[in-house]
């Protein structure tokens, strides 16, 4: 994998893109999706259970490869066609974030470690991204990410 992101959603929006083999971000945007390449590693966090809801969900949803292809745009209804890309989701459970905050790159040490996520879409280290892998115990290609 040459990049590693992670992605921002509610967990029922990830879920959406879990069964049907796409990814999502910024409301539908494509600038954010044409920095992601085939290859990268995507890990979707979730604050909630539903957009607009507080219930403190606050966990790792996803995990995945981005496949071959350009970004492209889906339809959802209502005349609302977002840009996606295709991904290879690995076997995953979901993983809580409050255990990893002192571990991972780019949250240890900051009070305000929710801050990133307001981006949408933002990269993050291999060694975070297999920290997070490790966490949520997922596979790839039948191979554990270690």
């Amino acid at each position: 994998m040459s990049a590693h992101w992670i992605a921002v959603a509610s967990a029922a929006h990830v879920r959406i893109g879990r069964e049907g083999g796409f990814m999502q971000v910024n409301h539908g945007k494509a600038p954010p999706l044409r920095r992601v390449k085939p290859g990268d590693g995507i890990v979707y966090y979730s604050p909630s259970t539903v957009l607009g809801e507080k219930d403190g969900l606050q966990s790792f949803t996803a995990f995945g490869t981005v496949r071959d292809g350009e970004p492209y745009q889906g339809y959802m209804g209502a005349g609302f066609t977002p840009f996606r890309r295709d991904v290879d989701w690995a076997k995953a459970e979901e993983a809580p974030i409050k255990p990893l905050l002192d571990r991972l790159d780019f949250t240890a040490g900051k009070a305000n470690w929710g801050y990133q996520f307001r981006f949408g879409l933002f990269s993050i280290s291999a060694h975070d991204f297999a920290l997070i892998a490790g966490a949520m115990g997922a596979e790839l290609a039948s191979e554990p990410i270690a």
